[in-house]
């Protein structure tokens, strides 16, 4: 499956402002290098764009790539956070492709974070940084809560890739979130995801309560994330996008299950 089928087309749902910037810098280079770009059926999207008339698969496949799109600009930022880029974290994002894509788009998605690598070193972290904060506020504007959601979550399973998250990880996480719209106790939550079924100080984290919350206390914070995560909210963005919402929900059930043992509900 190549670049121009994967990705092509997000335009239409995005304004073309910083990530459409990015956009023509990254895969642009694609497609004069010979990969599959924008071409052949990836046209009819921007023929929609101009006469504001979309299939629903269309719809779907650009909702779906916009998400696909902002979660490689977003992971590049995060990945050069510590002034190096890990070989778990690229990794990681090689078999996310991989698993949903196939092998080209494996090929052509590293390319693009390559390019994205780049263009980073070109503009200087300050100004990059600039181009992060206004593409999270476009990412804001067409991309409902619950998306940006599992979108830093996938961000922190890359930053967790390597076994650790160094501050200066953190602090880039803490940038995007806050720039998406997120609260603090929402990046909190994610980062704890994967200790609160075996760790009673992360599950309240994941819950977003203090350990002296009264047990109705924690009865209702469950009930929230419950219903803020729940993975039928992400089924738009395609199957794989909602299996990984499963496992984030799972994981916030095991959270819960760790308060209720150790309190006795």
């Amino acid at each position: 499956m190549g670049v121009g089928r994967w990705i092509g087309g997000f335009l239409g749902f995005m304004s073309g402002g910083p990530l459409g910037a990015l956009a023509g810098y990254a895969i642009g280079w694609l497609f004069e290098k010979g990969a599959e770009g924008f071409s052949g059926e990836d046209n009819v999207y921007n023929a929609n764009r101009q006469y504001g008339g979309y299939t629903e698969q269309q719809q779907y496949e650009g909702q779906r790539n916009s998400f696909l799109f902002s979660l490689l600009v977003l992971a590049s930022y995060i990945m050069k956070a510590d002034g190096r880029v890990m070989h778990s974290e690229m990794e990681f994002v090689r078999s996310f492709l991989r698993r949903n894509f196939g092998e080209m788009a494996v090929q052509q998605g590293e390319q693009i974070l390559l390019r994205l690598f780049e263009r980073q070193k070109q503009m200087g972290n300050m100004a990059f940084k600039d181009v992060i904060r206004d593409s999270c506020a476009e990412i804001a504007q067409h991309m409902e809560y619950s998306q940006r959601l599992q979108l830093v979550n996938f961000l922190v399973m890359i930053a967790q890739a390597d076994g650790s998250v160094p501050q200066s990880e953190i602090e880039a996480l803490q940038f995007i979130a806050a720039n998406l719209g997120l609260s603090v106790e929402d990046l909190n939550s994610m980062l704890n995801l994967s200790s609160g079924g075996n760790n009673l100080d992360a599950a309240y984290k994941v819950l977003g309560i203090a350990p002296d919350a009264s047990d109705d206390e924690v009865k209702a914070a469950y009930r929230r994330m419950a219903l803020k995560h729940h993975p039928d909210r992400v089924a738009t963005l395609g199957e794989d996008v909602r299996k990984a919402a499963e496992q984030k929900f799972q994981e916030i059930n095991a959270a819960k299950e760790t308060i209720y043992k150790a309190r006795g509900l």
